[in-house]
């Protein structure tokens, strides 16, 4: 899994559950400019807790979604799940290069790695010299199973595009942030530390970073999925016939007390389960704003209810608010699908460096 250096005009994808998010980036000036971008769906089961299930039904939607957006490049990144990496920084000696240092984890795999270093894809990155120890280096190592990296090419493959490099979602989900950030107005002094609530179709990952960094998380397997079953049961409707309700309306009048008040009531409580545990871990740095991402994010009455809950602001992510977009771009689809592009315009964050 080394990591290449990116060049102007890759892509950042973005394979979830029920959908595949592609944007791509380049340099406008100081700022970004979205050049192309899509969302296409997936079937049901072709996408499991973020693993793929169905390689042809993803490689589909996948041409589907570069017909759609029409990309200048072919050049793609995509990012395997946290949950599935190891991170671990290692101090190692000032005066090994990067084949030495390779060479060394090599060597040391059966240390930090736990499982069989033929079946492993890595990278590492040095962090400078700032070690307490002297003549020594810290070195972040990533690994991840070999198969996981496999199974996003071939996709990517299968699709016509061509696979540049393979991050890591956490390090995509931080590089967006520092976009994100930028609409948040500064609170106080010192560094801020933000809970990113990310609410998908089966599971929401509450993150906290302080400084910018994912210094705690936590996945729920909770999502906006549970919402969408609920109407479809009650109501008699499709899978497809109750999704499309949840999002533009027109649901009986007992909707709301009936079906989405418990569906909140649940969803804001695992959220604050998520922070108590962040403070049996973290009691130095307290959360003190929220950012919602993710499909289910702006669920009517969501965003109020966790404020009133939690007594703090909190805001919808709009990670495009200070980018240049292409003049063919739907500007309005854009803004609405904006908090649920926070993984792969991290993705093309990183390629348009």
């Amino acid at each position: 899994m080394r990591l290449r250096a990116s060049g102007k005009g890759l892509i950042g994808v973005d394979i979830t559950s029920e959908t595949i998010k592609l944007i791509e980036l380049r340099q406008a000036g100081s700022h970004h400019q979205i050049d192309s971008y899509a969302v296409a769906p997936l079937r049901e089961g072709a996408v499991v807790e973020r693993r793929i299930r169905d390689m042809d039904d993803v490689a589909d939607a996948l041409r589907r979604a570069v017909e759609r957006a029409r990309p200048s490049s072919k050049h793609t990144v995509a990012a395997v799940p946290g949950s599935a990496v190891i991170t671990k920084t290692l101090t190692l000696p000032a005066s090994l290069n990067d084949d030495e240092i390779e060479a060394r984890i090599r060597l040391e795999s059966d240390k930090h790695i736990p499982f069989p270093f033929s079946q492993v894809a890595f990278d590492f990155q040095r962090l400078g010299h700032d070690s307490p120890h002297a003549g020594q280096q810290d070195v972040l190592l990533t690994a991840c199973r070999r198969q996981d990296v496999d199974q996003l090419t071939e996709a990517l493959t299968q699709a016509g595009l061509t696979p540049a490099a393979v991050d890591v979602e956490t390090f995509a989900m931080e590089r967006a942030f520092k976009e994100l950030r930028h609409q948040l107005p500064p609170v106080g002094t010192g560094e801020d530390c933000i809970a990113l609530v990310d609410i998908g179709a089966t599971m929401n990952a509450f993150h906290v970073l302080h400084g910018g960094r994912i210094a705690y998380s936590r996945d729920t397997m909770f999502g906006g999925r549970q919402l969408t079953e609920e109407i479809r049961a009650r109501y008699g409707l499709t899978l497809e016939e109750a999704g499309l309700a949840k999002k533009h309306g027109g649901l009986p009048d007992d909707y709301h007390a009936g079906v989405l008040a418990p569906f909140l009531d649940t969803l804001v409580q695992q959220v604050g389960r998520s922070l108590q545990l962040y403070y049996t871990v973290d009691r130095k740095h307290e959360v003190r704003r929220m950012v919602l991402a993710g499909g289910s994010s702006v669920i009517p009455g969501l965003a109020e209810r966790l404020a009133r809950e939690s007594g703090m602001e909190v805001v919808i992510a709009n990670p495009f608010r200070r980018m240049k977009i292409n003049a063919r771009l739907d500007v309005q689809a854009l803004a609405s699908d904006a908090p649920t592009m926070l993984t792969a315009l991290g993705l093309a964050m990183r390629a348009a460096k």
